[in-house]
């Protein structure tokens, strides 16, 4: 019987399930223990999980060979059976201030792991000795109890992190810097004490040298809801912001991120098993735990300020720090599962199956759900080298000019627009079909709208053609960056940034110019359109 309060609770346990795969011997069921408030968010994990699951009365009447959970809390003890105690989280640095005793690490409170003064669990898995150390010293019943055996789900980032390229590559973050902003729950998280941070920084840093993600603790998803958190952040996703999901998705985030922005909650301390350069918001508060992991990981951390360069931040993160101080709290790295088998089937009085236990890869995350639909940008021209730095338009970084993507952006935008463009599409044909050629499109759109002062097509990633209001059809051309082997490209709507403020101060289009996007360069060919370049349909 796997038995969650919460979805956080019930994520762990699902990231133990491979220890029984193959097994069927074991017949794995799910019970939702009550009284938590976070609940809603595991019961449709379960759901999606296609589990069997039993209400909790009639869980109550059974007994079970082996109860498995990942938190001490609530009804757990009436649950009839060997109860197994797992973390749901990192190394027991908070504290909820009210619940339990005063100033005792969540997951480690003698008053939640001892009944009557027995231990409720005849066995606790903890991830490094230290752990078993302090249970030992504030509840030494439970810790008679105790072993190490790692943490299943560090087990899980570990087995996916040579499949970054590939979630980034779901994620469409190309050679852009990956930001994940990590937020825990309660009074003293990010999201509730600066609330407008990720809209901030979704506005304000450049969109094609930045991609934000947003990581969310489930139980603060549960609080605020589905509906209610999509209204708060539609500034942030409107403007390319990454939403995680809280099974799996997060975890891949970490992997793919290029740094973490963080709070006190624990998320961070994977992100540090990974090496990943940790910058804090944590403004203090009653909940971190003085001298636990996780506040030696911010007294290190360099602070965030929104208008400061992050990206020196990103810089100055020092290779290994991270994985060293990992090393404090996720002991047995790369042997959890098999210890924790171990440990279950002896329980069991089984013999594991003759089969080695592997953690699951995680699976890619989904693309973002929205992407902005116009920019505000700022041109810099020097020689023939053109730096563009675009950011989403509904903030209000001042800009050069307006790019508004034609048929996505709203009226006002394309009214406003001194470039407008599109991108090529390729619909199947209908037998009523209508279609536009390149030639009649980019006369169209200068006709009808006066504002607008180049217009554009997007045919690929390497290839647009657009037209300067009273010039001739120009092909622009776009070249990769080449680094170190990689092969990167950039949006090609960014490129027809660079041309529009050529165009816009030259009386002649070059015939070659340099695009600085972000931290690269592109190498841009330019030169008049061919009678069957500007025939093609679109």
């Amino acid at each position: 019987m796997f038995a969650a309060r919460s979805a956080i609770a019930l994520n762990r346990l699902l990231d133990v399930l491979p220890v029984f795969a193959g097994d069927d011997r074991v017949e794995r069921l799910f019970t939702l223990i009550p009284g938590s408030e976070f609940h809603v968010e595991a019961l449709t994990s379960i759901e999606r999980a296609h589990a069997r699951m039993i209400p909790w009365d009639r869980a109550r009447e059974r007994s079970f060979d082996l109860i498995v959970a990942s938190s001490p809390k609530g009804m757990f003890r009436l649950l009839r059976g060997r109860r197994v105690l797992l973390p749901h989280g990192a190394a027991f640095s908070k504290t909820i201030p009210g619940e339990g005793s005063e100033g005792s690490a969540s997951g480690l409170d003698p008053v939640y792991l001892l009944h009557n003064g027995r231990a409720v669990a005849a066995f606790h898995g903890l991830a490094h000795p230290d752990q078993v150390r302090h249970l030992n010293s504030v509840a030494p019943r439970a810790a008679e109890r105790a072993a190490v055996v790692g943490d299943p789900t560090l087990e899980r980032l570990l087995a996916s992190r040579t499949h970054r390229d590939r979630y980034r590559s779901s994620l469409g973050t190309g050679a852009r810097s990956l930001v994940v902003m990590a937020s825990t729950w309660g009074p003293e998280s990010l999201l509730q004490r600066r609330p407008r941070l990720p809209a901030d920084l979704a506005t304000r840093l450049p969109h094609d040298a930045y991609q934000l993600a947003l990581v969310l603790h489930p139980n603060a998803r549960s609080e605020i809801g589905g509906f209610d958190l999509a209204q708060r952040l539609a500034p942030a996703l409107d403007a390319g912001l990454v939403l995680g999901e809280p099974y799996e998705e997060w975890a891949a985030l970490l992997i793919a991120a290029d740094a973490v922005i963080t709070d006190h909650g624990s998320t961070a301390l994977y992100a540090a098993a990974l090496d990943r350069p940790i910058i804090g918001v944590y403004d203090g508060g009653d909940e971190l735990i003085p001298g636990s992991p996780m506040a030696e990981l911010l007294d290190r951390a360099p602070r965030l300020e929104v208008e400061g360069d992050l990206q020196a931040a990103i810089r100055g993160h020092v290779p290994g720090s991270g994985p060293r101080l990992a090393e404090s709290v996720f002991a047995e790295q790369g042997r959890a599962l098999e210890l924790l088998r171990q440990e279950l089937y002896e329980l069991l009085g089984l013999t594991p199956p003759a089969i080695q236990v592997t953690a699951r890869v995680l699976p890619a995350p989904s693309p973002p759900v929205r992407a902005p639909v116009a920019f505000a940008a700022r041109t810099y021209i020097n020689g023939f080298q053109v730096r563009v730095e675009r950011r989403p338009a509904h903030g209000d970084a001042p800009a050069h000019h307006l790019a508004a993507e034609f048929g996505v952006a709203g009226e006002r935008l394309i009214q406003s627009a001194g470039l407008l463009y599109r991108r090529a599409e390729h619909s199947p044909e209908s037998v009523y079909g209508l279609a536009w050629t390149v030639e009649a499109w980019l006369a169209d759109v200068l006709e009808n709208f006066p504002g607008c002062r180049t217009a554009a097509v997007i045919m690929s990633p390497s290839l647009s053609l657009t037209r300067r209001r009273g010039g001739p059809i120009l092909t622009v051309s776009i070249g990769p960056c080449r680094e170190d082997g990689r092969i990167m490209r950039t949006d090609p709507a960014a490129i027809l940034s660079a041309v529009h403020a050529w165009l816009s101060s030259h009386p002649d289009p070059p015939a070659a110019i340099t695009c600085e996007i972000g931290p690269y360069s592109f190498p841009v060919r330019i030169s008049p359109a061919t009678a069957e370049e500007a025939a093609r349909v679109l």
